[in-house]
């Protein structure tokens, strides 16, 4: 069967923000690494190709200029088991630049957006009880960073 496997189209620095993604996420490695040359439509030494894996998830990415920029439309989305993974990812992924936004979005450093989840979120969101429901979805969305904590205290209000 083909895989499918996402594709960055980044600015300048994909070699960068894939080292720093693998450094975040648990069993991941750089694959491959090639740069462009003299005589390339793009500056010698930025990023042809790199290729990737975020705990086992391929990806692909390469410098090619300032064209095509990343949107809110496309975004990674992060599982989290906890709370503790909430926080680990939001801080790695905010750091240095990233952005945070609403309701567990957030920009990195490098424009990519991301939304950080935890598996709890989607339980309280489709609560049986729909006043649970509605008032999980009503702490949540005057969340930046989601915090289970919070969102269970409002359900139980």
């Amino acid at each position: 069967m083909p895989k499918v496997t996402p594709f960055l189209w980044f600015d300048h620095h994909a070699e960068e923000a894939m080292k720093h993604y693998v450094s975040i996420f648990p069993n991941s490695k750089v694959i491959s690494l090639k740069h462009w040359r003299e005589g390339s439509p793009f500056p010698k030494g930025s990023a042809q190709g790199v290729v990737f894996e975020l705990d086992g998830q391929r990806f692909m990415g390469m410098d090619a200029g300032p064209r095509f920029k990343f949107s809110e439309a496309t975004s990674m989305f992060i599982a989290c088991k906890d709370q503790k993974e909430v926080d680990h990812y939001w801080s790695k992924l905010t750091a240095d630049g990233g952005e945070a936004s609403m309701c567990g979005w957030l920009k990195d450093k490098f424009g990519l957006s991301w939304q950080v989840v935890p598996d709890q979120l989607a339980a309280a969101l489709t609560h049986k009880d729909p006043k649970k429901a509605g008032k999980a979805t009503q702490a949540m969305l005057k969340m930046r960073k989601i915090d289970i904590g919070a969102i269970e205290k409002a359900m139980n209000s």
